[in-house]
């Protein structure tokens, strides 16, 4: 069982790393609202990041946001850079959990794991990476299990939508879930939107680096999971879906690769019937096919070159036609944004035995909630850290580095979730 208690030589039960960052300061804001959901209704916490100064504005502008004058002086600060390891050691020794909000994370994720694993934390990040949260499973999972340390990967929108969504329509469907089909939809208001530029640099580097990842995925050994019913078909690289009225492409980000890795622990550990995945996404109507069609030969192009790569990463707002940009979102676009996750199931309903003839029921779901990456992401990263320190005794028996669906399958942190705005319901 994890250990998730405070002590006098580990009184934080959360720290959050990288808390002047973009996403770091919604998450701190995100903390400082729900203290009283800590074990015993109390919740000791701290930011972290390299510079105290700008760490000192992250709790001045919660601290306005939130009408909480307190947080300029109740919350501690530790100072810790990823380059320098005994400042994250000494930062990992203080805390229960490190909400580690540092990315991309390939470049800098894998000295705070490192650090949480040799000194005792549970780790989450908000990644979106397949090739550093695979990694890490490779590279970390035994000595985190020996540790009794959990390292939970993907616990922003990616993934936890599509990895505890699956779970969800498993539950609620009446027999034998073999596959889900998932497809994205995002509104955003009259001033439109766009995602801050560190996604904009992890999905240059990961498409560089794609090679890596199945060399990274031999490594495992893995044997193909079994298919149960039938086979998911593969949808095209641009269609038109008939479930979201809208043209669609494959989801770029870590949601298959996340959501099987969930299903291969419940296979291999459960004894689970495995539910096959596919991932969409709307992008509308011609005019987003013509953009997404210039963008998406650009970036093809020039993320196989160096200097490509430094062109896209200077100028994201132009090469993405402002879907990207520097200065990220503002608050007023982020009120005005939502998203809608649609799941469509099929299986074998009660009494009927997988194993003879085609899936004949289906169940369609959905996960709805606040704008992506600033809003849903801190809630669920916050509602995940918050089910560790509360349902300890519902994780895995032991530590590792698991999957948002591999840690949190026995836990309830879909009803944790629904009482925070990012909704499960059967359609």
């Amino acid at each position: 069982m994890a250990c998730v208690e405070t002590s006098s030589s580990r009184p934080y039960h959360l720290v959050v790393f990288g808390a002047s960052g973009f996403t770091g300061q919604f998450v701190v804001e995100e903390v400082a609202r729900t203290v009283s959901e800590g074990p015993k209704g109390n919740l000791k916490w701290a930011v972290a990041g390299r510079s105290r100064q700008k760490l000192d504005k992250v709790l001045e502008q919660a601290a306005g946001v939130l009408s909480k004058p307190e947080l300029r002086t109740e919350v501690d600060i530790i100072v810790a850079d990823v380059e320098e390891p005994d400042s994250l050691a000494t930062m990992c020794k203080q805390a229960v959990i490190v909400l580690n909000c540092v990315g991309p994370y390939r470049f800098y994720g894998e000295p705070v794991v490192k650090a949480c694993v040799e000194n005792g934390a549970h780790h989450i990040d908000i990644c979106g990476e397949p090739q550093f949260l695979e990694g890490m499973q490779l590279n970390y999972n035994s000595q985190a299990a020996d540790k009794g340390v959990y390292i939970i990967g993907s616990c922003g929108f990616d993934s936890i939508p599509a990895d505890m969504g699956v779970l969800y329509t498993r539950d609620q469907f009446k027999g034998t879930l073999t596959a889900v089909e998932s497809f994205l939809t995002v509104g955003t208001g009259a001033e439109g939107g766009c995602i801050h530029d560190g996604t904009w640099q992890s999905a240059i580097y990961g498409f560089a680096d794609s090679q890596k990842l199945q060399s990274l995925r031999r490594k495992f050994n893995h044997k193909p999971l079994p298919t149960v019913g039938t086979k998911i078909k593969r949808r095209g690289s641009l269609f038109y879906s008939n479930e979201i009225q809208q043209y669609t492409v494959p989801f770029m980000g870590s949601d298959p690769s996340v959501v099987k890795r969930s299903q291969r622990f419940l296979v291999e550990e459960h004894q689970a019937t495995p539910v096959q995945y596919g991932a969409y996404a709307g992008i509308g109507g011609i005019g987003s096919i013509i953009k997404l069609m210039f963008a998406g030969m650009m970036f093809w192009f020039l993320v196989k070159f160096s200097f490509g790569r430094n062109l896209l990463t200077k100028h994201p707002e132009f090469f993405s036609f402002g879907l990207f940009s520097k200065a990220g979102p503002t608050r007023k676009q982020m009120e005005a944004s939502s998203f809608r996750f649609a799941l469509y199931g099929e299986g074998y309903i009660e009494g009927q035995d997988p194993t003879q003839g085609k899936p004949n029921g289906k169940i369609r779901t959905l996960v709805q909630g606040p704008e992506c990456g600033y809003v849903a992401t801190p809630i669920a990263m916050v509602q995940a850290a918050l089910t560790i320190l509360n349902e300890s005794s519902a994780l895995p028996k032991k530590g590792g580095v698991y999957t948002p669906g591999a840690a949190f399958a026995k836990t309830t942190l879909i009803e944790r979730l629904n009482t925070h705005g990012i909704q499960f319901s059967v359609i």
